[in-house]
């Protein structure tokens, strides 16, 4: 049986419909899934988790209490990991994600 992973990007300018991949190897299946919102995350760690995902790495858009919540959730049955940066570049961060533009 394959393993199933997913990693999770939140943010108002995806549209989930199509902003999404899924990749096929010998022993896994790995989704990105793209939501909107933590409302949306929620709906979408639970179809996950229901379709068998084991593993949920959220992206940087997420906060340690988010990930606390989808842990919960998810009744502490797929693992949830989020993703966090240094300290000395938060100011590159800030910079980065500031301009509210198209990305």
């Amino acid at each position: 049986m394959k393993k199933k992973y997913a990693f999770l990007l939140m943010g108002s300018h995806y549209d989930p419909e199509r902003h999404c991949a899924v990749f096929e190897t010998g022993g896994q299946t790995t989704c990105i899934c793209t939501v909107r919102s933590l409302d949306e995350a929620r709906d979408k760690a639970l179809a996950l988790a229901a379709d068998g995902v084991g593993a949920i790495e959220l992206c940087g858009a997420f906060s340690e209490e988010n990930a606390q919540a989808l842990i919960e959730l998810t009744r502490n049955q797929v693992a949830v990991g989020f993703c966090i940066h240094k300290r000395e570049q938060d100011g590159l961060f800030s910079a980065f994600f500031s301009d509210s533009g198209d990305r």
